[in-house]
């Protein structure tokens, strides 16, 4: 689906530089642009975000790496709300203060997009064959009028996509700070013993990536084991490697919470899909169906009927903060109509 009024954007091809901030890594790359849509994102860079002092510092190196002049028009994802006259972003020390970029980066024209609200546009935009199923109806992303977007990973991201008539529109949330709800006693033990340590426990605390180390010890308390001292990458391939039964029990509970998660939010955006995203949701996504995923995302009560209407869809884009910069850029630039 193309933003508004793309009839009116100029015929001739178009480069901007897309840009996705995180706290790691800063990934840019080059897209092209004609007649309002994305006709390619390549010139690919990842670099480390400790590896420079600023965004612009990263942005003069990434001109330099691709040994050319930069556009001046471009497109920003940061994993930050980006509303305030300062973003700070978590585990990377650069503060990127949205009145100055355009002036600090020498550019024209700029958008800036929160992370995962990049996200949310890519799923509005790419076809159907950069989705996968995993559970629910096999329904086309593209038919669906409201989907809401999770990414598991370093935190819990969410976005709301919302089409209607010719263009769509995203709502950037922080869905993943809501309070996370036990279903059982199991559960109720893992919010007691984080509340212990963070006083209020949101669901990102179980549900994103660093989570499974948090179930991962209360299960080895319920069992009496002495957990292994493990940092979160090497859980995670311990968990998914099957071989562990005690990692893979917490990641089994893993995906129930992010099953009854993603239920959650479906119910509260009113949609028809939901698509999980991400470099953690694309690793774990062909594991989601064995799980508890499915029966925990669809036991809602009075509301089980309806919840088994909903696809449940894997993102298989991956850079969809990239590509999404590019899609933002485009809805706010949309020419008017003469």
């Amino acid at each position: 689906m193309l933003p508004e009024n793309h009839g009116n954007w100029p015929v001739t091809p178009e480069e901007i530089v897309v840009a996705d901030i995180g706290g790691t890594h800063a990934r840019f790359a080059i897209a092209t642009l004609q007649r309002g849509q994305i006709i390619r994102v390549e010139n690919q860079i990842i670099m480390k975000s400790a590896d420079h002092a600023s965004l612009e510092m990263a942005w003069q190196a990434y001109g330099g790496e691709i040994s050319r002049e930069l556009p001046q028009d471009g497109a920003i994802a940061v994993a930050a709300p980006v509303n305030g006259d300062a973003l700070h972003l978590t585990n990377n020390s650069w503060v990127i203060r949205p009145r100055l970029i355009r002036e600090k980066l020498k550019m024209n024209r700029i958008s800036l997009v929160n992370d995962f609200g990049a996200v949310g546009h890519a799923v509005a935009l790419l076809d159907d064959d950069q989705f996968g199923h995993i559970c629910g109806p096999d329904s086309m992303i593209s038919e669906e009028h409201s989907i809401t977007v999770i990414g598991p990973g370093t935190g819990l991201g969410v976005a709301h996509v919302l089409r209607t008539g010719n263009t769509y529109h995203i709502s950037e949330t922080e869905g993943g700070h809501i309070d996370f709800a036990p279903h059982d006693e199991l559960e109720d033990r893992l919010l007691h013993n984080l509340r212990k340590q963070h006083g209020r426990v949101s669901v990102e605390r179980i549900a994103a990536g660093p989570g499974l180390q948090a179930i991962y010890r209360v299960l080895a308390e319920v069992e009496g084991q002495t957990p292994k001292q493990l940092d979160d990458k090497d859980l995670w391939q311990l968990a998914l490697g099957g071989e562990d039964r005690l990692a893979a029990a917490a990641f089994d509970r893993f995906c129930l919470c992010l099953g009854s998660f993603a239920g959650d939010m479906a119910l509260v955006h009113g949609s028809g899909a939901v698509v999980i995203s991400g470099g953690l949701g694309n690793r774990i996504a062909d594991q989601l169906l064995a799980s508890g995923f499915r029966d925990r995302f669809t036991v809602k009560g009075r509301f089980q009927s309806l919840m088994e209407q909903i696809s449940v869809k894997q993102f298989f884009n991956e850079e969809p903060g990239l590509y999404g910069a590019a899609a933002a850029f485009l809805k706010e630039h949309a020419p008017s109509v003469s």
